[in-house]
């Protein structure tokens, strides 16, 4: 046990309550998925009642689907939770940790052939987006050490190609570990990422670093680093007019949003929001400069996304009435239908719920069974059911949640 003030109680309570709502729980539903009475709920949020064991707080966190230390940043306590590594996550922690560029510096490695590296820093991007990760890491576990070899004994004229592509894939390393729940090996990939941009020379391909360490800061629930980054990105890009730079501008200003959204800073959320959605309107439909996707459709998938956050459950289903996000890749269309089920959970409207989770199971089954957030979706949509029906209690026995 550990000895709390009654001001952290009272803050800790509030925090919890506001989490709650969020989510669209009654003090009932929360309870029961805590496995606590109605009245424990009610005492903890008003302050009166002392949450005395990390166990505890853990399980809060889990079902408010938010990081343990959002709770327990104030208060006088290390925690270490355990959790499920994702098929591949280690191996990925492996091939980062191997001496590729010392190994390449004292050795004597063989050249590439630039247009096939190419092609698999492509696939490896085109397998990112689909959430193939199985056979993502199976080809970065040869990628990586080969790049950083040929990077260092290629031509110089073939050196910047070489760097450029070395730093496109450890963004692609850094992308998909932030998506397995792996933030801290992902900002390792994203700033060999950075490094090597810059010793190619590129300096879009450097902020696009910015935008892909947003994205990890924004995964390990540490948001106000993720709205610093993606912030003095942007400025440093402030006057660039050429379009790549100005959808990676957008690209930031949606971190921003989401950032904002997820603090709960509505008004800077909405208007970082106006930026990317000016940004979008002159860059066009499209494009996918540096793999963010950026462009209109995006946008509208980030006010669903930023208005969920918010617990503008309204706001979140008229804007997701107007998009038609089929253009986009299967990874961002899942995201879509997760935030859309996380809206339609906030009205009650379970039926609908449950469609969204069945079409993002449809797109990429993997993403389904392997994210937290749905689990959690799909626990809070059994509570809410008096009697659950029949495809809910499908999605839930596959997922293990009966």
């Amino acid at each position: 046990m550990w000895t709390l003030s009654s001001e952290y109680e009272k803050a800790l309570g509030r925090k919890i309550a506001g989490h709650r709502k969020r989510r669209g729980l009654s003090q009932k539903e929360f309870a029961g998925l805590l496995d606590r009475s109605e009245a424990w709920v009610s005492q903890v949020e008003r302050g009166v009642r002392r949450v005395d064991r990390m166990t505890v707080l853990v399980k809060v966190a889990e079902v408010l689907d938010i990081p343990v230390g959002e709770l327990a940043a104030e208060a006088p306590i290390v925690a270490s939770v355990a959790e499920e590594e994702a098929p591949g996550a280690g191996r990925l922690r492996l091939v980062l940790s191997g001496a590729h560029a010392l190994r390449a510096v004292l050795g004597r490695p063989e050249p590439v052939d630039v247009a096939a590296a190419r092609a698999k820093v492509e696939r490896a991007w085109s397998l990112t987006h689909q959430g193939d990760y199985a056979e993502l890491v199976a080809l970065l576990e040869g990628l990586i050490p080969r790049l950083e070899s040929a990077a260092r004994v290629g031509s110089t004229e073939e050196r910047p190609e070489l760097f450029r592509l070395l730093a496109t894939m450890y963004q692609t390393c850094g992308a998909a570990l932030a998506n397995m729940g792996e933030p801290d090996v992902a900002w390792v990939a994203v700033e060999r990422a950075v490094m090597a941009a810059e010793r190619a020379g590129d300096p879009l391909l450097m902020a696009a670093g910015g935008f892909r360490l947003s994205v990890g800061f924004l995964g390990a629930g540490r948001y106000e680093q993720a709205a610093q980054v993606s912030g003095s990105t942007a400025e440093a890009l402030a006057g660039d007019e050429r379009v790549e730079a100005l959808a990676l501008r957008g690209a930031l200003a949606l971190q921003r949003a989401l950032a904002a959204g997820r603090l709960n800073q509505a008004e800077e959320a909405y208007d970082h929001l106006r930026q990317a959605r000016e940004f979008a309107a002159r860059v066009g439909e499209g494009r996918n400069d540096y793999n963010t996707e950026f462009g209109p459709t995006n946008v509208a998938l980030h006010e669903v996304a930023v208005a969920v956050d918010l617990g503008d459950a309204g706001v979140a289903l008229r804007a997701a009435a107007s998009v038609d996000a089929s253009g986009l890749s299967p990874e961002r269309q899942a995201r879509f239908g997760i935030d859309l089920a996380k809206a339609h959970a906030q009205r009650r409207q379970i039926d609908q719920a449950v469609d969204a989770l069945v079409r993002v199971r449809e797109l990429l089954p993997e993403m389904f069974r392997t994210k937290p957030t749905v689990k959690q979706l799909v626990a809070d949509l059994l509570t809410m059911s008096p009697l659950p029906s029949d495809r809910l209690r499908a999605l839930a026995d596959e997922l293990g949640s009966l």
